[in-house]
């Protein structure tokens, strides 16, 4: 599975969109409705698709293209946040496997760290069952910077009272292999997420078809 040494490992971080949650269609259908009511043609899935990862007005520029301006993007984001806030469970669903590996991972300290707003990941996670296994959920507007940056996982160790080694990033994108670098801890990325990922540059720890791998990699290697 992988030569890297799991046995220290005492807490996972999770990323949310696309490595617990599948988000894609109502994160999809809300940055068209945004564009549609900008007078601005839609964009195809996987293209906005790609977009996620680094925040919701990260999305938004994204989708708009061509530089856009700050207060387009301004305007551009209130649109699309009214719109999703309101559509944010209609289609998102758990991945399969993670309910059932979140509640066997529960003697280990669980937290979520997502560049989506903390209030949507909040109501998210409570509105499919998995806000129980976690006890911190910190979003793009907990700190002042978002993932890759350090700072929301060095936080959420400091307040486990875990150190960097003792603790895996997990995530479907480059930023989380990023993020769990510049913290010092390991990497492990989901094979069916959506999020960029360059694996020849930002290469991971381990990848896990499912979530339950993990669980079992932890379990080996703690006998």
């Amino acid at each position: 599975m992988t030569n890297v040494d799991f046995s220290r490992v005492k807490a996972v971080i999770f990323d949310l969109d696309g490595t617990l949650i599948d988000s894609k269609l109502d994160l999809v259908i809300s940055v068209n409705a945004m564009l549609t009511t900008l007078g601005r043609d839609t964009l195809p899935e996987e293209t906005i698709a790609s977009f996620v990862g680094s925040g919701a007005a990260v999305l938004v520029s994204r989708a708009l293209g061509n530089s856009p301006g700050e207060e387009k993007v301004k305007e551009a984001l209130a649109i699309f946040l009214e719109h999703y806030a309101q559509h944010k469970l209609d289609n998102t669903r758990a991945y399969p496997g993670v309910t059932e590996a979140l509640a066997q991972l529960k003697n280990h300290p669980l937290a979520v760290l997502t560049n989506k707003p903390t209030a949507m990941s909040e109501k998210i996670l409570e509105g499919l069952g998995l806000a129980c296994y976690f006890q911190k959920v910190y979003g793009g507007d907990s700190f002042e910077t978002k993932k890759p940056d350090p700072l929301g996982a060095n936080t959420i160790l400091r307040e486990f009272g875990v150190s960097s080694p003792q603790a895996v990033m997990v995530g479907d994108s480059e930023v989380d292999v990023q993020t769990g670098r510049n913290a010092g801890m390991l990497s492990a990325i989901v094979n069916y997420g959506f999020g960029s990922h360059d694996r020849a540059k930002y290469p991971a720890d381990i990848y896990l078809e499912q979530l339950p791998e993990l669980l079992r990699l932890l379990k080996y290697r703690r006998t």
